[in-house]
């Protein structure tokens, strides 16, 4: 068959049916890749390309947000730590990671992760009653793993060197377990993805290393950790964390995004994270230190002991947008998978049939397989071109021309000098004397007596095209190939009759995200359904001393208020309060200190109709559904974000939503709620009552209780300073109230007496007193307007001498079993208990 009938598009969908995503492959690359108009990319291991809606969407952010430095605590500050561990949920959501059981920590690229590692691990000299450590890593690693072994030489450890073959083959049969008696700490080094060859290692061998069935650790007892490199497999593949659970995963994202770039990632277990010891502490990795005595407490957190200094914090904010780009784009990563191994494996099938006109191949492709399945081929393919007589033809020349055709490869060892030399069959005197001979890492002498020093690698990215396969194809038969060009069929045809079966027993299933795993929990949240004979009801006042006289909720955090004259109860506080939140385009919850005009978003809650009534002035009424939709609604992300120093477990409310809040918010916005199998416990305070109660998205606690006698306190206290004196408007009591955002008003009692209750029975429903409110400048937004001043709290914190509290938190103690036992409503008495008593 004539190679240019083979270098087609029909050619290629007979070698792979995955191509493109769900947009349109060439009007993705025409809008988002202007700039490779011409250049045919083929060095996507080396980095990726960005899209430009990336950069676009990046630069709209921080030129929109004020982000300050994230270890100190000003509004800037505390937007730049959100927002930076918003992005760690992001990162360890798309490895399929519990932040329970794993911990992102920022470094500088994927060595820097690697030298983190190295110089933290416990390693142990041998002794006369206890065996050494070892660090053991597989010939096929990256140049910085191997450089490992530069540090735990000196440190007494015993390093090992093991090719891949021998893992397997010197494996037991039976695992060996852990070790309890022997606990010395051992290291397992090996690449997820050969960067040399695109080889894919058994994921498995996680887990084989771990439990000591697999070499060398079953001829060695301790206690065995996995630093899994997986630089080079993340760029086109899926990885989770959940199956292959190893023990350090280093990483870099411009190998994922193309941008920003100088920034990695170590994912440690939480579990082998204690074992690891620093001895330089710099900037924000101290808990306390003392400058004139060697005393020093680590951080607590993992992320903070491990990250010295400040953090590249515009480098990670703009990772949020590398992820919104690359999913939007491609929809995740096992398409991105899919797609590339496409390419890779058509390409590989072509060039390797491809011929001189006497029949000698032209090239000589270094691989273990054939590309049989994209779960043990990357989308690399590396390769030396050969001359009509079978001589190999120098990198060096292939990448000149390749430049002259505006075609980008990456020529050499690609920093792998273990593969290199197995594929190459370069012994250890021979690189010995290609060094005599002038030869060095990076150089372009390509051949040291006619033998090759190295070879071409093209890997392939999301955005490529067959075009860029094309290319590059018809480039090497037009340079390279003695004409007239001809394929072994016999290979061809051989290679394409594994292709359908290639595609049935390999294709893996997209990897679900860690918070799509939802588990159920006994306790369920009350359907609307159930609580339609709920409504509203005249008052009656009863004149006790104390009454509850206003119950107020706000179904999404930070809007405004919905006031109720009687509603139920629910494991979480009053049904539905604080039960959604609004966050910014980086998924970080907005609140009024950050966004005024939140407070005009009046939401209301229709349980008749099940809905969630959005409304704003100016804008048209939108509903969404009360109860969870995630399963009815794909589009609806199970998501993750932070309240007050938690994470949340959230579940995205859908388009529709964002668009409005959008539009109205004048910024790019989200609706999510809590997802109902997520339980979120109450933190212990230093002060109030213990209390094991569950919470929504609220801050503290259930519920905020406020009297009237303390605004109308806080009122008098504001008539009498000088601001209002000279003429300013005096807030009426509604006005103070809406700005101290209680759920439960009430009267009948002294000036902040409720500050010394521990206890309080609110009609039928007990409660215990959790704390008192610290106020924060929130209450200076007027909840009518949105606007700003600086009162009530200036007053509140004169009149209490600067401590500025103002209400108590409570929790509710409801019947066990009974989520919706209890209603409050307006006018129910109160009996409260005061401490001590």
């Amino acid at each position: 068959m004539d190679f240019q009938k083979l270098c087609t598009f029909e050619t290629f969908q007979q070698v792979w049916t995955h191509y493109g995503y769900e947009a349109d492959l060439e009007e993705v690359v025409e809008q988002e890749f202007t700039r490779i108009k011409g250049i045919t990319y083929l060095d996507h291991a080396g980095t990726t390309l960005y899209p430009e809606s990336l950069v676009r969407d990046y630069s709209l952010d921080i030129t929109r947000n004020v982000y300050g430095n994230p270890h100190s605590y000003n509004p800037s500050s505390r937007l730049t730590h959100d927002t930076i561990e918003r992005v760690r949920y992001r990162v360890l959501q798309h490895f399929n990671a519990p932040s329970e059981e794993y911990s992102v920590i920022f470094t500088s690229g994927c060595t820097a992760a690697l030298k983190l590692v190295a110089e933290s691990f416990p390693w142990r000299r041998q002794t006369e009653g206890e065996a050494g450590s070892h660090f053991c890593y597989l010939t096929d690693c990256h140049t910085s793993a191997v450089g490992i072994r530069g540090l735990t030489s000196s440190r007494g450890a015993v390093v090992l060197p093991v090719s891949p073959q021998e893992v397997e083959n010197r494996a037991k049969d039976v695992a060996q377990g852990e070790d309890v008696i022997c606990q010395t700490p051992h290291l397992f080094c090996y690449p997820a993805q050969s960067n040399f060859s695109g080889r894919k290692y058994p994921l498995s061998h996680v887990k084989g290393i771990q439990a000591r069935r697999l070499y060398p650790a079953c001829d060695h007892r301790g206690r065995w950790l996995v630093l899994l490199d997986a630089a080079s497999h993340v760029s086109c593949s899926p990885l989770n964390l959940q199956d292959c659970p190893a023990d350090f995963i280093p990483i870099s994202f411009y190998k994922m995004f193309g941008f920003p770039t100088g920034l990695g990632a170590l994912l440690v277990r939480n579990d082998a994270a204690g074992m690891l010891k620093k001895t330089y502490f710099g900037g924000g990795t101290a808990a306390a230190y003392l400058s004139g005595e060697d005393y020093y407490v680590h951080s607590a957190n993992i992320s903070d002991r491990f990250e010295d200094g400040t953090v590249s914090f515009l480098d990670i904010i703009a990772l949020n947008h590398s992820f919104d780009a690359l999913y939007k784009i491609t929809g995740g990563m096992h398409n991105i998978q899919q797609h590339t191994f496409g390419l890779a494996r058509y390409t590989y099938m072509l060039l390797s049939s491809l011929c001189h006109g006497n029949g000698r191949p032209v090239a000589r492709i270094y691989t273990e397989g054939q590309f049989e399945s994209p779960g043990t081929q990357g989308a690399i393919l590396n390769f030396n071109l050969m001359d009509s007589h079978g001589q190999i033809i120098g990198y060096s020349q292939v990448d000149r021309m390749a430049s002259l055709y505006n075609i980008h490869v990456r020529t050499g060892c690609f920093c792998n000098t273990g593969a290199c030399q197995s594929f190459l069959g370069i012994t250890n005197q021979q690189m010995k004397r290609n060094l005599q001979a002038g030869h060095v890492c990076g150089d372009s002498i390509d051949l040291v007596d006619s033998q090759p020093t190295g070879s071409v690698r093209v890997s392939f990215g999301y955005m490529s095209t067959f075009e860029d396969c094309q290319k590059f194809l018809n480039f090497v038969a037009e340079c390279f190939v003695e004409k007239p060009v001809t394929v072994d069929q016999v290979r061809l045809q051989k290679l394409k009759t594994s292709t359908a079966a290639s595609e049935d027993s390999n294709e893996d299933p997209p990897i679900k995200l860690t918070n799509g795993e939802i588990c159920k929990v006994d306790e369920k949240e009350p359907t609307a359904a159930s609580l339609k004979g709920f409504g509203h009801r005249d008052s009656n006042s009863h004149g006790e001393a104390y009454t509850l006289t206003n119950i107020y909720i706000y179904p999404i955090k930070s809007c405004a208020a919905y006031e109720v004259h009687d509603w139920p109860v629910g494991p979480l506080g009053l049904l539905y309060d604080r039960g959604w939140m609004v966050v910014n385009g980086n998924g970080v919850c907005l609140s009024q200190k950050r966004e005024t005009r939140l407070c005009l978003i009046r939401p209301q809650v229709h349980l008749p109709s099940n809905k969630l009534l959005l409304q704003a002035s100016g804008m048209d009424t939108i509903s969404v559904p009360l109860e969870n939709n995630a399963q009815k609604h794909p589009s609806y992300r199970v998501c993750q974000s932070k309240v007050c120093g938690d994470r949340v477990e959230t579940v995205d409310c859908g388009d529709e939503a964002a668009s409005w809040l959008s539009d109205f918010l004048g910024q790019p916005c989200r609706l999510i709620r809590q997802s109902p199998y997520f339980t979120r416990d109450v933190k212990k305070r230093p002060s109030g009552a213990a209390t094991s109660a569950s919470l929504s998205l609220v801050n503290e606690a259930q519920y905020l209780m406020i009297s009237r006698a303390s605004v109308e306190l806080i009122q008098k206290e504001m008539s009498s300073r000088q601001d209002y004196s000279e003429g300013n408007q005096l807030l009426d009591t509604q006005n103070v109230i809406s700005r101290f955002r209680a759920n439960l008003v009430i009267t009948g009692v002294e000036p902040f007496e409720e500050d010394n209750w521990s206890h309080l029975i609110i009609g039928n429903t007990q409660f215990v007193v959790a704390g008192q409110c610290g106020r924060c400048q929130m209450v200076g937004v007027d909840q009518e307007t949105g606007s700003k001043t600086k009162e009530p709290l200036m007053s509140l914190s004169a009149y209490r001498s600067g401590k500025v509290t103002f209400g108590v938190y409570l929790t509710h103690q409801l019947p066990k079993g009974s989520p919706a036992a209890s209603v409050l409503s307006v006018d129910s008495l109160i009996k409260p208990e005061s401490k001590g008593s």
